[in-house]
Parts: structure tokens; sequence; C-alpha cells
């Protein structure tokens, strides 16, 4: 089930090591509550060769919301400068198995480079499985990347609250079933608990194993359908931030569904909107 262009296990990354064109990214991130700090994770080790894709910074600083879409020319001069562009496969990994290297996966193809794919299990299954690791930082050669923004999969705060309120997407929230009902808390202070009415609730951790490899396509579909999304639609997803909805177009690019697209604000933008609606309960 190895694809270049979404998923590929820790034995293909290995067969495929020497590669000439082969890139491989760290794009390891936490959250704040976690206390830990990816870059200098990174810095002390890992898989030989890879850079580190930094979320926060290759991001768009215009923003008041976090790790929003960097403008292309930004994603085309830090992604050079990493000696990542043209021709080369890429392969991206984060130090918790399957977390916020989707992020990084989403933002490639968004910018229109489709030779990525995620590393299934990430850096803690290659550690596991005892391959190499290292903590030297890679030798970088600049390489020129196109970039074709392919603007029809991000949405913004006024396109899904059209979505929402017309019913022609499936809205689907990657967050915990206890923020999604407005049971929890919210991480970051001043936002509102609950979904956006209509939108329907697919955890991220449904779509994982429990060593946080990501499920067969048929488990896949079998999570969709117990959700209750109709595949017919066209879909959107959100989360918290804009990290872990990547899972779910990741997960649903690997069941062959590609009209997709993520609401970059997410729950920060929604939640923050006294004007917009909330929805709470069961979806």
């Amino acid at each position: 089930m190895d694809d270049p262009k979404t998923l590929v296990s820790t034995d293909w990354l290995a067969a495929h090591f020497k590669d000439p064109d082969l890139r491989i990214l760290d794009g390891t991130m936490f959250m704040a509550a976690e206390g830990r700090n990816g870059q200098a994770e990174y810095d002390a080790a890992h898989i030989p060769g890879a850079r580190f894709f930094d979320i926060d910074d290759i991001s768009d600083a215009r923003s008041d919301l976090p790790h929003m879409a960097p403008p292309v020319e930004k994603f085309m001069s830090k992604l050079r400068a990493m000696g990542v562009g043209d021709g080369h496969q890429v392969v991206v990994y984060d130090a918790k198995g399957l977390f916020s290297a989707a992020r990084v996966w989403w933002l490639f193809r968004l910018m229109g480079q489709e030779n990525i794919a995620v590393l299934d299990g990430g850096f803690p299954k290659w550690q596991a499985e005892g391959r190499p690791i290292e903590d030297m930082p890679p030798v970088i050669r600049d390489r020129h990347m196109t970039v074709r923004r392919q603007n029809q999969m991000v949405k913004d705060v006024t396109q899904v609250a059209a979505a929402a309120k017309l019913g022609d997407y499936e809205i689907l929230d990657a967050r915990s079933a206890a923020r999604f009902r407005g049971e929890a808390a919210e991480p970051r202070a001043g936002l509102r608990a609950g979904h956006i009415p209509g939108s329907k609730n697919v955890p991220y951790t449904d779509l994982l194993n429990a060593d946080m490899t990501m499920k067969d396509p048929d488990a896949l579909r079998a999570v969709f359908a117990a959700a209750g999304v109709d595949m017919t639609k066209p879909v959107i997803t959100s989360c918290g931030s804009g990290v872990t909805a990547a899972i779910i177009n990741l997960a649903l690019e690997r069941i062959g569904k590609t009209d997709h697209a993520l609401y970059d604000g997410s729950w920060t933008e929604w939640g923050a909107f006294p004007t917009l609606p909330v929805a709470t309960g069961e979806a």
C-alpha cells in the first residue's frame, strides 16, 4: 500500500534511502501544553539527511491566527533554502507517529507539489525498528521549486460559513468528541466550546492504529461511514488550528476521494467570532 503521493512505510523509506532525488523532512510540531520543542528534538536526533520543516516559521506572519498557510513566495524561498525543489520525492515524518507531518503534506499539495508522502508511524516506528539516526545537519544545495497554488484545497471562514448554511459540503471536525460536543474546554483561551453547525465529528485518532500508523483503506472507509459522512459531497476538514484536520485530508486521499479542502483558521478562528453560530452536543 506504499504510495509516494500519500503514505509510505519505514520499509519503503529504507529501500529508497539512497535515491539521489529523495528529500526527507522532519515536520514535528508540538502543542504548547506538551512542553516539547520540535527543533530541539530534531537537533538531538533525526533520520539521516532530514531537514527540519518548522510549521510555525513557514507560515503567514501577517495573520493573527497560528501557522496559517504561507504566501507562495515565502514557501518557495524557505524550501529552496532547505534544498527541496522540483524533481524531488519528499517524505515527511514527525516525532509523534502521525500528527503534524500530515499538515506538511497538505501544505505541499496546496502549493501544487504532489510528490510527497507521510512516513507511516513516523520517527517512533523508525527508531523502534533500530534504523539509523543522526544529530548532524544535512549538506544543503539550493534547488528551485515551481509552485502552483491549488486554491480549491483551502477554505476561509466566509466559505465555511456558506457551506454550513447551504449543506453542500460535508464539514468534518478532527477534534476529540468531548471538544466537538462542547463538553471540554478549548486549550486556547477565549474560544467558545462546541462545533460548526452541521459538521460531523471524525476524531483524527479514529483514523489511526494504536502504533500511530494510519488504518488501511477499508478501515478508513468504515470510520467515515460510522460518522455518517456522505461521500458524494465534497469535504471541508477542520480541527483546532488546522493541523490534525490534515490527517482527515490524508485519509480521504488514501481512499481515493480527492475533492477535499481544509479550513485553515479552524476552531481558533470560528470559536473566537461571537457572530458565528456554535452548536453543542451530538451532530
